[in-house]
């Protein structure tokens, strides 16, 4: 149970984008890149995921680049990072990897599994309503 480095590079993206949106400006492939020291590949990968979840736009041309789709508020952090991978404990996991051990992977008595059912409904309660303007907070200090 861990979250991917595409959530992690993903979600260092959006609020480098998002520190920038009040200013109105949009961010290409190489300041994200070099701002988050993610390769360029990674992260048009990543911005790509971003626009088709419908969290950034992007625009061509001498002033294109990208920019959030809708405002920091409506953003939430838990939406960004479903679109990006999933959850963290998804009830699929103990199927896949039971080995054999039917009692474990048929029936809800697994010793294990209620902790980690807990654990995710946790993270889901926190995420679920931390938007995107609650990570990027109050800094004055935004540099590309």
């Amino acid at each position: 149970m861990k979250f991917s480095t595409q959530e992690e590079y993903g979600l260092r993206c959006l609020i480098r984008i998002a520190r920038f949106h009040e200013m109105g400006k949009a961010l290409t492939i190489p300041e994200i890149s070099r701002g988050e020291g993610i390769t360029e590949h990674t992260t048009a990968k990543i911005l790509r995921a971003l626009r088709l979840g419908g969290f950034v736009e992007s625009a061509r041309g001498h002033l294109g680049g990208y920019t959030l789709a809708r405002s920091p508020e409506e953003i939430l952090v838990g939406s960004v990072l479903k679109e990006l991978g999933g959850k963290l404990y998804d009830e699929s996991f103990c199927t896949s990897h039971s080995k054999g051990d039917l009692l474990c992977s048929v029936t809800s008595d697994c010793t294990v599994r209620s902790l980690w059912i807990l654990i995710q409904k946790s993270v889901d309660s926190i995420i679920g309503e931390m938007n995107l303007s609650e990570l990027i907070g109050y800094k004055n200090t935004i540099s590309v």
